[in-house]
């Protein structure tokens, strides 16, 4: 062992430090069998040890890689075999949950779903939710700014987030664990850290907003001609709904076939045919009304020609069964095992999104005629998921599909990331989404807060250490 682990497990215990075989037992990448390499993952229990761990690393510029449940995309924490990762999977607890203020205090290794489950139990709810909740951490929610599937009625992480408590690089410890919605006191120090994928500090502790448990929830599976229906019928909705539109997921036909085809476990709510497919949500306060207000809405639409086929879920296994369809992303892995795919989470105006879409699919395909192409995402926030396959030698090609996905995002006000954040992976297009100007603001930020530029370097962007 070397001098530096010996010195950090004086501070976390021999439990806390895990070396050789434990680290590469552990996946590097979600979705693959990519083993770990780092030269240590320690596992702080407390934030007075993530800050005693920082300090020494920064005195002897170790560089450190923050790790929650290790469910993104972007390659976002991953280290290398230099490098030491900073697990919070002990750091799970959940603080306090108050009523009176509707709000969560806990440590941020505790999963989504386990947070889920307690605001539940206290007649609360937190509204983030993504397919991965049982394994994603509230840290790295907020090292993201996680979005999900109600971002179109509660926004994204950084909206339900109070206080913070978070440590810099060189063991400084920021403790701002307000409860209060208001509080107008100078620069806002906790946006730094939410979406700041673990490159300016280490959030240990967060207080959460919380919202009334809801007490009707309405959900429908319909079938949709033509992108400009499925744009008002949008508009439509989150006007006759009076507000509790939660969730409007939108399934291209090419990712419903195969979200409901020979790979999935799921049948068809609707057959094949229309162009579109969403599934649409509301949660609201009047189980009988609000019922009654999602019916004649959904109604309404028909009667205009805006949907032309709908389910309304009956149960709560009609409702899951709806969902399965939505997040059923093993089966798109399946359906292109033979070469994988090139995936993409990005955001488009709504007024922009059917050119992009027909811009990227007659590239793909003036290359690759028999590309495969899908489309689907939580189009009421402007998000998209995308795939592209061209068969076995798919990962030969994997920069250049990103280059023709993500190029025509420049100049119609899109994202190249609109919920995993940068990583290693999307940082040589960054460009696309920020201007030089931003980047330079952005370089200097990490530089005040970490100079050494010892938390998770080289994510987000090329830093070079004062």
């Amino acid at each position: 062992m070397s001098d530096i682990l010996a010195k950090i497990t004086e501070i976390v215990d021999e439990s806390g430090v895990l070396t050789g075989e434990a680290v590469r037992e552990r996946v590097a990448v979600w979705g693959t069998n990519q083993p770990m390499e780092a030269k240590a993952i320690v596992r702080p229990s407390t934030a007075d040890e993530v800050s005693a761990v920082l300090k020494l690393c920064h005195a002897e510029g170790q560089a450190v890689v923050p790790q929650g449940g290790m469910t993104g995309l972007v390659r976002g924490g991953m280290p290398n075999q230099q490098e030491i990762a900073l697990s919070m999977e002990r750091m799970n607890k959940i603080i306090e949950i108050d009523y009176d203020t509707a709000t969560m205090t806990v440590e941020t290794g505790v999963t989504l779903q386990t947070a889920q489950e307690a605001a539940d139990a206290h007649g609360l709810m937190l509204p983030l939710d993504l397919g991965a909740r049982g394994s994603a951490t509230i840290g790295g929610n907020l090292s993201t700014n996680a979005g999900g599937n109600r971002v179109i009625r509660y926004g994204m992480m950084r909206d339900m987030v109070l206080g913070l408590e978070a440590v810099l690089a060189d063991g400084t410890m920021l403790s701002s664990l307000h409860k209060i919605l208001k509080n107008n006191t100078g620069y806002d120090l906790k946006q730094l850290f939410i979406g700041g994928e673990g490159t300016l500090g280490i959030v240990t502790k967060a207080v959460l907003r919380l919202q009334p448990k809801p007490l009707s929830q309405n959900t429908a599976f319909v079938a949709v001609d033509g992108f400009d229906n499925v744009t008002q019928l949008l508009r439509d909705l989150d006007g006759r709904l009076s507000g509790t539109l939660s969730a409007f997921e939108v399934l291209w036909s090419s990712a419903y076939e195969i979200l409901t085809g020979e790979f999935s476990q799921n049948s068809k709510p609707l057959p094949l045919g229309p162009s579109h497919f969403i599934l649409i949500e509301a949660l609201g306060g009047d189980p009988e009304s609000d019922q009654d207000r999602f019916e004649n809405a959904l109604g309404k639409a028909m009667e205009d020609g805006l949907v032309v086929d709908a389910l309304i879920a009956q149960s709560e296994a009609d409702r899951q069964s709806f969902w399965n369809v939505r997040d059923d992303i093993p089966a798109i892995r399946d359906a292109f095992r033979n070469g994988g795919q090139v995936s993409f989470d990005v955001s488009v105006p709504i007024s922009e999104m059917e050119d992009y879409l027909a811009t990227v699919e007659s590239d793909l395909k003036a290359r690759w005629p028999h590309v495969q192409f899908i489309s689907f995402g939580h189009l009421g926030d402007s998000n998209l998921h995308l795939g592209a396959h061209i068969g076995p030698e798919t990962e030969q090609y994997h920069h250049e599909i990103e280059e023709i996905v993500l190029g025509p995002l420049q100049g119609r006000g899109g994202s190249i990331s609109a919920e995993h954040g940068i990583g290693l992976k999307k940082r040589a297009f960054l460009g696309l989404s920020r201007s030089p100007n931003e980047i330079a603001v952005m370089r200097a930020m990490k530089l005040a807060l970490d100079p050494k530029n010892i938390l998770n370097p080289g994510k987000i962007f090329a830093v070079n250490a004062n």
